[in-house]
C-alpha cells in the first residue's frame, strides 16, 4: 500500500517524455552542433561574445525542439492556418510599412522588430502537409495548382522586399512537399526544363549582361549583380567580388588536413568577411581541410538520410509530407551556403545550419527539428516490438 501512495521520482515522471525520441538523429545532430561550436570558437573568439551567444542560442534550440517534440503531429496540424495565415500577413504589412535595412524591407515592428519572412519556413511546408492530408486519397492536378497558389503568394512577397535567399528556402520547403505528395511529372518537367534553359543561356550570355549593362526587368540591380560576380568574381575584387574571393583563397588554403584550429591566417587576420556567419564554411575549411569539409559534408547527408527514414516511416501523410519537407531543408541550407561560399552558387545570405551564427535562424531549426522528432516519436508509438523503424 505503501508503495502505491509513494510519488514517482522526478526521474520517474521524465522517462515518458524521453520515450520514443529518435537517438540516431540526436546523436547527428549533436556531432553537427559539436563542430559548430568549434568553428565558432576559432572563428569568433575576438568577435565579442559570439561564441557564448552562439551556444545560448543552440540551448534555445534545443529547448524548443524537446517541446515541440511532445506535440503529437494531428495537434501540429492544426496550426497549419493560423500560422501560414499570421505569416502571409506579416509580409504584406512589411509591403506597406516595413522597416527598410540596407537597401531591403524585411522587417515590421509589431511591438518588437521581428522578420517575418522566418515564420514562413515553418509556416509554408506545415500548410501544404495540411492541405494534402485533407485530400488524402483523392488528389486532383487542381489540388496541386491550388498547392503552387499557396506557395507563390508568400515567395512573391518574400522576393519583393527583396529577399532571394529566404525566398529560395520557402521555396524549396514548399516545393518538396508538392513533390512528395506525388506530383504528376507532367507538372514537373516543364519548369525543370525551364530552369535548365535559364541556366544555359546565363552561362552563354552571362558577359552580355554585365558588359553591355542589359537592363532586365525581371531582376533587381542587386541580383544582376551577384550574377555577374558569380560569373567573374574578378570584375570587382575589392568590392563585390571581395566575398567570394577571400572565401575561395581561404577553402584552397586549407589543402587535406587544415592549418590547424586557431590556426587560420585568412580567417584571423580578418581576410573573410562574415566570418561568423554566412562565411564560416571558409573558415571552417581553412582551418580543417578538405578531411573536415568532408566530415562535416558525411553529417549532413546523414541529417537528410535520417529525416528521409523518419517520412518513410510516417504514420500519416501529414507526418511524412513534414519530415520530408524538414530534411530537405537541412539539405537546401547546407547545399547553398556551401555553394555560395565555394563560388558555385551566387551569394544569397543563407547560413549554415548548426554552424553559422544567428539566433533566428537558430529558432528556426529547433522548430524543424521538433516537428521532425514529433512525427518519429508518433510513429515509435505505433510500433511493437517486433517491427523496428527504418
Amino acid at each position: 500500500m505503501q508503495d502505491v501512495l509513494d510519488k514517482p521520482s522526478v526521474l520517474q515522471r521524465a522517462l515518458p517524455m524521453l520515450r520514443g525520441y529518435d537517438w540516431p538523429l540526436i546523436f547527428i545532430v549533436a556531432v553537427l552542433a559539436a563542430i559548430g561550436l568549434t568553428a565558432m570558437y576559432s572563428s569568433g573568439f575576438d568577435h565579442g561574445t559570439r561564441f557564448a551567444d552562439h551556444g545560448r542560442n543552440m540551448l534555445l534550440a534545443c529547448g524548443i525542439m524537446l517541446v515541440v517534440s511532445q506535440i503529437p503531429p494531428q495537434r501540429l496540424m492544426l496550426l497549419a492556418v493560423p500560422l501560414y495565415t499570421l505569416g502571409v500577413a506579416l509580409l504584406v504589412a512589411v509591403a506597406l510599412f516595413g522597416i527598410t535595412k540596407k537597401g531591403a524591407q524585411r522587417w515590421v515592428n509589431v511591438g518588437i522588430v521581428i522578420q517575418p519572412s522566418e515564420l514562413l519556413k515553418i509556416a509554408m511546408p506545415l500548410m501544404l502537409a495540411w492541405w494534402f492530408q485533407r485530400r488524402e486519397g483523392a488528389l486532383r492536378p487542381v489540388d496541386f495548382v491550388v498547392a503552387l497558389g499557396l506557395l507563390a503568394v508568400p515567395v512573391g512577397l518574400i522576393m519583393k522586399q527583396p529577399d532571394l535567399g529566404t525566398s529560395l528556402l520557402v521555396l524549396a520547403a514548399g516545393l518538396s512537399v508538392i513533390y512528395f505528395a506525388g506530383l504528376p511529372w507532367k507538372l514537373v518537367l516543364p519548369p525543370v526544363l525551364l530552369g535548365l534553359v535559364g541556366i544555359v543561356l546565363v552561362a552563354l550570355y552571362g558577359h552580355h549582361i554585365c558588359e553591355d549593362g542589359m537592363d532586365l526587368k525581371v531582376l533587381h540591380e542587386y541580383q544582376r549583380q551577384r550574377i555577374c560576380t558569380l560569373l567573374d568574381p574578378t570584375r570587382d575584387p575589392l568590392g563585390k567580388g571581395f566575398h567570394i574571393i577571400q572565401g575561395m583563397i581561404a577553402i584552397g588554403s586549407g589543402g587535406f588536413l587544415g592549418k590547424g584550429f586557431m590556426a587560420g591566417t585568412q580567417t584571423h587576420l580578418e581576410f573573410i568577411p562574415e566570418r561568423t556567419t554566412d562565411f564560416i564554411f571558409a573558415a571552417y575549411s581553412e582551418e580543417f581541410g578538405l578531411a573536415g569539409n568532408l566530415l562535416l559534408i558525411f553529417f549532413f547527408l546523414l541529417l537528410v538520410w535520417r529525416g528521409l527514414a523518419i517520412a518513410l516511416s510516417a504514420s500519416s501523410l501529414f507526418g511524412r509530407l513534414m519530415a520530408g519537407a524538414v530534411a530537405m531543408i537541412f539539405f537546401t541550407y547546407a547545399f547553398v551556403n556551401m555553394g555560395m561560399v565555394s563560388g558555385i552558387l551566387p551569394v544569397v545570405g543563407v547560413p549554415l545550419p548548426f554552424v553559422s551564427y544567428g539566433g533566428t535562424a537558430m529558432v528556426t531549426l529547433g522548430l524543424a527539428l521538433g516537428i521532425l522528432m514529433s512525427v518519429a516519436r508518433a510513429q515509435r508509438q505505433l510500433v511493437d516490438d517486433r517491427g523496428p523503424l527504418l
